[in-house]
């Protein structure tokens, strides 16, 4: 006897439908319908607005340390902080060209500069935090500071970056921080830029600003080389802004409560941040990360906080299905109010998907709404989105705003998009413009798609890897990386939490792996269950597919040596090139007894 699946939680979308055009060259074109409502391209008139209606709401919360009283921060406290930064910023008049760099974590002072800068027409540059704690001579900080060329660092604690404020030259920019007196170097406190008395060039400036002149320098993650900065205007970020509102905003009720931990020097972590602040809602400021070991915090966290919306990458939704499985109190307080819950960063594995959702109907009766936010640093953040009735993950399909071109390699299509949130470049790095763009203006993102239907493209599309991420085994046979490690981490679940593709300059294809909590407690039958499992993933597959071995990894993956990036997700030929030596033990022949085969 067959039943009906449970039904999702309530959700509310607008009109999904599509205009496709297949042209002669087999490129595959597609436009949303719907056409993105009118936005305000100007955040700092956005908050202006939001703090003379809610001036005694909290927009943000945060805690000093974990397990302290949560402080909050309201919208007319944010509205009054952000212009009197951008008082002091005007009073200075910053030439133009020049930034303000941010080097701290995601806080209320943080959002309180990145504002200010913004209300006087300031590009500020958030940097990733392990940029200026990782030992080493700074060499990716040093390159940044010479690509945006900051007037102003704000580095919130001076003594968590007193090394790299005092090792970097940082030539005339004035530094602001906590305690001036822990530095060696002139500085000037956060405090007495709080202290400086507002005139009319605020609400002037605010008046005046070019929606189209640079905002933000967000930084690539620089996985494989120097980061490049994207110089984001306010017309694009508010039309991303807009975007997500139109689609996915009235389901995730951006207007309530969210917490979230993704950083703010990446896009993800931004749209949140600002998501929440023009739509009129409540943002904790989770001090957790999808880690072992820190990933604890966000649990306390979620039995305080319950949202009704939740975004994570694919590494935090695994930690997290197997903290709710051992925890029933864990599981009423997240499933309690959750309506839609969004992944980003790389595919989810339809096994995780489902365990999820398992947990869900059995907990309260009904499905969550996954969504996922599809995009790059050059289109914002995620322009692409699930906001259509499916079983199935994957990217989606163009939100309103965003024209989406399909050219097909292959079985696979080069995903290429064009829309007000896409970038016109990168900053002074011509050598990296020539070839992003094609001959119509589509930004070429390097990624790749497949349809989950080709008969029916409502049915949106999947990722099916990086064109950077392909290479060739000795053979001669290209290797589609990014897609075979999505359908191994769906294959091999719940028993590993990663997987590192190899098999490049090789005859053939091996593993190595991070096992997953519920691998470890398999213990001593965990590499017998793996070598069963390959030899049914393989079958079937030819050479470009077929994995023929497997050697487990201990230590985590470093943040530090660039592994893993801000937002958890890892960086395949960074920790390849790292783990060199664990390569070279999954290929010694003969192999050595801590190595899987796939035949067992």
């Amino acid at each position: 006897m067959t039943h009906e699946p449970a039904p999702f939680r309530e959700t509310f979308f607008p009109s999904a439908e599509m205009r496709v055009e297949r042209r002669a060259d087999g490129s595959i074109h597609v436009v949303p319908v719907l056409e993105l409502e009118p936005f305000n391209p100007n955040i700092p008139a956005e908050l202006a607005s939001w703090a003379s209606k809610l001036a005694g709401k909290t927009y943000l919360a945060q805690r000093s340390a974990r397990g302290a009283p949560w402080i909050e921060h309201t919208y007319g406290a944010m509205k009054r902080d952000a212009d009197a930064v951008a008082q002091w910023l005007l009073d200075r008049t910053i030439e133009r060209g020049r930034s303000m760099l941010i080097l701290s974590g995601n806080s209320i002072a943080h959002a309180t500069m990145k504002f200010g800068a913004m209300t006087a027409g300031v590009p500020m540059c958030p940097v990733s935090v392990n940029y200026s704690l990782m030992p080493g001579d700074f060499g990716r900080l040093r390159h940044v500071i010479g690509l945006v060329r900051p007037a102003v660092v704000f580095a919130e604690k001076a003594t968590v970056f007193k090394r790299a404020l005092e090792t970097l030259d940082l030539g005339d920019a004035v530094v602001v921080t906590d305690d001036p007196s822990q530095l060696a170097r002139p500085a000037v406190s956060f405090a007495s830029v709080l202290a400086t008395a507002t005139t009319g060039a605020v609400a002037r400036s605010i008046e005046a600003l070019d929606p189209d002149a640079p905002s933000a320098y967000m930084l690539t993650s620089g996985s494989t080389s120097l980061p490049k900065a994207v110089a984001q205007t306010q017309r694009m970020i508010t039309s991303n802004l807009a975007q997500g509102r139109q689609v996915l905003g009235k389901t995730a009720g951006w207007r309530e409560v969210m917490l979230d931990w993704l950083p703010w020097n990446h896009v993800s972590g931004a749209f949140t941040q600002m998501g929440v602040l023009t739509s009129g809602g409540t943002l904790y400021i989770d001090g957790g990360l999808p880690i072992p070991g820190r990933f604890e915090e966000s649990i306390e966290n979620l039995k305080e906080i319950a949202p009704a919306f939740y975004v994570n990458v694919p590494l935090g939704y695994t930690l997290l299905a197997e903290a709710l499985e051992r925890d029933a109190v864990l599981r009423e307080r997240f499933f309690g109010n959750l309506r839609m819950v969004l992944y980003g960063g790389a595919g989810l594995p339809q096994a995780l998907y489902d365990r999820l959702q398992g947990m869900s109907v059995e907990t309260i009766g009904k499905r969550i709404f996954f969504t996922t936010g599809y995009g790059a640093t050059e289109t914002t953040s995620g322009c692409m989105s699930i906001y259509f009735p499916t079983e199935e993950v994957g990217i989606g399909l163009p939100m309103p705003g965003l024209a989406l071109k399909l050219v097909p390699i292959g079985p696979r299509y080069e995903v290429r998009l064009r829309g007000q949130m896409v970038m016109k470049g990168y900053v002074s790095n011509p050598e990296a413009n020539r070839d992003i763009f094609d001959d119509e203006g589509f930004y070429r993102t390097g990624d790749t798609a497949q349809f989950h239907d080709p008969s029916d493209i409502g049915k949106g599309l999947k990722f099916a890897g990086r064109l950077a991420e392909d290479f060739k085994l000795a053979t001669g046979s290209w290797v589609s990386a990014g897609r075979l490690r999505t359908q191994l981490l769906e294959a091999l679940a719940p028993l590993l939490s990663d997987v590192l593709v190899c098999g490049e300059t090789n005859s053939y294809l091996a593993l190595l792996a991070w096992p997953s909590a519920a691998g470890r407690e398999a213990g001593a039958g965990l590499a017998s269950q793996l070598a069963q499992r390959l030899a049914t993933f393989n079958q079937g597959r030819g050479a470009s597919e077929r994995i023929e071995r497997l050697r487990l990894l201990d230590e985590p993956p470093s943040a530090n040596a660039h592994e893993v990036s801000d937002k958890g997700t890892i960086n395949q030929r960074v920790a390849l090139e790292r783990r060199s030596a664990d390569v070279q033990l999954l290929y010694a022949d003969p192999p050595d007894s801590a190595t899987i085969l796939a035949d067992g």
